[in-house]
């Protein structure tokens, strides 16, 4: 297997990462859209076909009151049915976070489901415990799932307050 990093995750990709799963996320009734990742990183097998993915995207939040700060959102981390319980999940959820360190904003965020949190907190996030919205079409949103953090260097400090993402979540 041999990790890649590429762009953005072309319809080819999408497909097949998903296969023929309905709901690979298990976001099933959710109608949040969500913004694009700029960069990903991959496994995929001796055959070139792509078994694992996270992605990444520099996004601007504010915090309580505070200017708004450029953040790493990481998001769209998915591996194909067939290769769940292999480690894949852990592998690019530890090299976007180090590519993340290598992009400049002091902190990371994700957003996930209640019961995958624990895979994040097993690479340093940890949950933000304010309400936290973003843009959709017809406005602003409280977003449902866990939303969690990570410190990429020494500056980075969770402000009290809302959090708002300028812009749709990641």
């Amino acid at each position: 297997m041999e990790l890649i990093e590429f762009g953005r995750l072309s319809e080819a990709q999408y497909a097949e990462l998903v296969g023929d799963e309905d709901d690979p996320w298990d976001a099933e009734g959710s109608t949040l859209q969500w913004r694009p990742k700029d960069h990903h990183v991959g496994v995929r097998d001796h055959d070139g076909r792509l078994l694992a993915a996270a992605g990444l995207v520099v996004a601007d939040v504010r915090f309580g009151e505070a200017s708004p700060i450029a953040v790493v959102g990481i998001g769209g981390v998915i591996v194909a049915a067939a290769y769940r319980g292999r480690g894949l999940g852990r592998q690019v959820i530890s090299e976007v976070v180090r590519r993340a360190d290598d992009l400049g904003p002091a902190m990371a965020m994700l957003f996930c489901r209640p019961d995958r949190a624990g895979l994040y907190r097993r690479h340093g996030f940890a949950v933000i415990p304010s309400q936290v919205i973003a843009e959709q079409e017809h406005g602003l949103v409280e977003m449902p799932p866990v939303t969690m953090w990570r410190p990429l260097n020494d500056d980075a400090r969770l402000e009290a307050g809302v959090v708002a993402l300028l812009g749709r979540p990641f």
